[in-house]
């Protein structure tokens, strides 16, 4: 029989739904409506944030992590990085996956990026067992961010109740909208702090930025980005 994830993991899973509601009401919103043009934040080129989005086949978790079902009959999915998580940690050094036989929880500890001396946890998109680990991105960490979608992919998991777990996933359309709010939202925070210097031409910040912060702004950028707090 299957058990529903979202009422045996206590109250801070519970927050967890709570807020990835938040961010899909938020990103519904934010959508285009039929016979009305859509709003920006950029009034000028070069303030405008990069242009960020995911396979149309894709279903993306709000902490940056994308699920592919591999077929629609089967519990096999594939998950790998998106691309703000590409923008914010450039090539990274080193990952640390989860072993085949591990057991992953939506919006619990998945694997680990580490680059220029900062570590990034990721929350993994999906409940399931890990079933294969991709090698060439063990042997090659920077094809993860070169290649999210491709051949940079992360875990094999099985993952079935795929009707729990989806829930709290975004399509592609939203998910796209949802990452270009992120780095809007992370652009005018660095100007706010005044690290201009890191964008790029004076918008979006410059790939691989976060290995210039510091490690409590590094900290800080992945609770409220990343959801790994």
């Amino acid at each position: 029989m299957p058990v529903d994830i979202f009422a045996t993991k206590g109250t801070e899973y519970l927050l967890t739904v709570v807020y990835f509601a938040l961010l899909i009401a938020l990103v519904r919103y934010l959508a285009p409506r039929p016979g009305r043009r859509a709003r920006t934040t950029a009034s000028r080129a070069g303030d405008a944030a990069p242009a960020l989005a995911g396979p149309a086949d894709r279903w993306f978790h709000p902490g940056h992590a994308w699920v592919a079902v591999d077929h629609p009959d089967a519990d096999l999915v594939t998950v790998g990085l998106d691309d703000f998580t590409a923008q914010v940690v450039g090539a990274p050094d080193r990952l640390e996956l989860p072993p085949v036989g591990a057991h992953v929880r939506q919006g619990g500890p998945g694997w680990a990026l580490s680059a220029g001396g900062r570590t990034l946890a990721m929350v993994s998109p999906v409940e399931g067992e890990v079933v294969a680990v991709n090698e060439a991105v063990t042997r090659s960490p920077r094809l993860a961010t070169e290649d999210p979608y491709g051949a940079g992919w992360l875990l094999k998991l099985h993952a079935p109740h795929r009707r729990l777990w989806q829930r709290n996933l975004l399509g592609a359309d939203l998910a796209a909208l949802w990452m270009r709010h992120s780095a809007e939202r992370l652009r005018q925070r660095l100007a706010g702090e005044g690290r201009e210097a890191m964008a790029a031409d004076g918008g979006a910040p410059a790939p691989g930025f976060g290995r210039a912060l510091a490690p409590e702004e590094w900290d800080s950028i992945a609770r409220e980005f990343f959801l790994n707090g």
